[in-house]
């Protein structure tokens, strides 16, 4: 039974977020605060295995509340606010402080988002608690000339604790890396404030991608929200195509649908890279871009938030190497300095 603190000054929110975990037969809310220092004496008094945090919060706001949290007594937290496209920094800011996840409210009242609070609640509890970490700005040795050719995509999936690892891995690209995809799994208005926060803290133009994009070297395209991302051919050029459609494996954009188009349009000129998220989107593509020639890669168990994606591909067989978060970028480098061999 996981056990949940539901922190929110809405007396309507803090009702139906209650009445929504709650009739999860493996969910239970043990109480509701209306403030950070009632949910400091309501952690104390029951000890949760989950907490609920909004936002906009009277005496103190939740990030400041979050931060003093994971510095003194680190626990996972689930951010539930009416954050906005307008204010999508707060978004990042509350997954840099180590929330778990965030999602979203509707309007002035609580709605369900499409997978429901009570899957970001299943998510934290299994989460591995990372303290919040400054990005490496240590970027590995720039890629010669005559590797460009080589690979010509590098193609990143990530999920629960993605938005960190990620951050993490470009940090330490080199600016002349070949074109990066990224899928993460995100609310759809997150998506621009998360390409700014790695355009912020890269070597690497990061930037949402825009249907019809040409990949090229030094510029990640990151998918955007509810919409899945392909790889095409245009001319001699490599292109993305941003389309709608169902979603697969539960989410849209999904790491899968990239991937597999990876593996039919790049092939042994592709990376893969699969990091940490629960469930296994990803592992299915990742496994067709090794059997095409691709190098791959998937992040080791010790640094995953959730093993949970990188643990499928790894049982697939889709995997040329394991490494730990802070060696991923040496791997993709290497991979980039390495001629391909085609598969077998």
């Amino acid at each position: 039974m996981i056990r949940v603190l539901v922190v929110d000054d809405s007396a309507l929110v803090r009702r139906m977020l209650s009445d929504e975990l709650n009739r999860q037969p493996d969910i239970r809310v043990v109480g509701a605060a209306i403030d950070a220092y009632m949910a400091r004496e309501l952690i104390a008094e029951h000890a949760p295995d989950v907490l609920t945090l909004d936002v906009e919060m009277p005496r103190m706001d939740g990030l400041t509340f979050l931060e003093k949290l994971m510095e003194h007594h680190p626990m996972p937290v689930v951010v539930v606010s009416s954050i906005t496209p307008k204010n999508g920094t707060l978004a990042m800011r509350a997954l840099a402080l180590g929330a778990v996840e965030v999602i979203c409210k509707d309007g002035s009242a609580y709605r369900a988002p499409q997978e429901g609070v009570a899957a970001a609640v299943r998510r934290a509890a299994v989460a591995k608690l990372r303290k919040p970490r400054v990005v490496s700005h240590a970027v590995v040795e720039a890629l010669p000339a005559d590797a460009l050719g080589e690979r010509r995509v590098v193609a990143i999936g990530a999920s629960t604790g993605g938005p960190r690892a990620v951050e993490a891995v470009l940090a330490s690209l080199p600016a002349n890396t070949p074109g990066v995809l990224i899928v993460q799994h995100m609310p759809a208005s997150f998506m621009a404030a998360f390409a700014q926060r790695l355009d912020s803290t890269s070597k690497l133009q990061v930037r949402e991608a825009r249907d019809g994009d040409v990949i090229q070297p030094g510029v990640a395209l990151v998918a955007p929200g509810a919409m899945h991302m392909v790889v095409a051919r245009g001319g001699t050029s490599l292109v993305v195509r941003v389309k709608d459609g169902p979603a697969v494996n539960f989410h849209k954009p999904s790491v899968d649908v990239t991937f597999h188009s990876v593996a039919r349009v790049v092939g042994e000129q592709a990376v893969g890279v699969l990091l940490t998220g629960m469930g296994g989107d990803g592992a299915a593509g990742l496994l067709e871009m090794r059997k095409a020639g691709a190098h791959t890669v998937g992040e080791d168990e010790s640094t995953c938030v959730i093993y949970g994606m990188p643990r499928v591909a790894q049982e697939l067989g889709a995997l040329s190497e394991v490494q730990p978060l802070p060696t991923v970028a040496a791997a993709i480098v290497r991979a980039c300095h390495t001629k391909p061999t085609t598969s077998t």
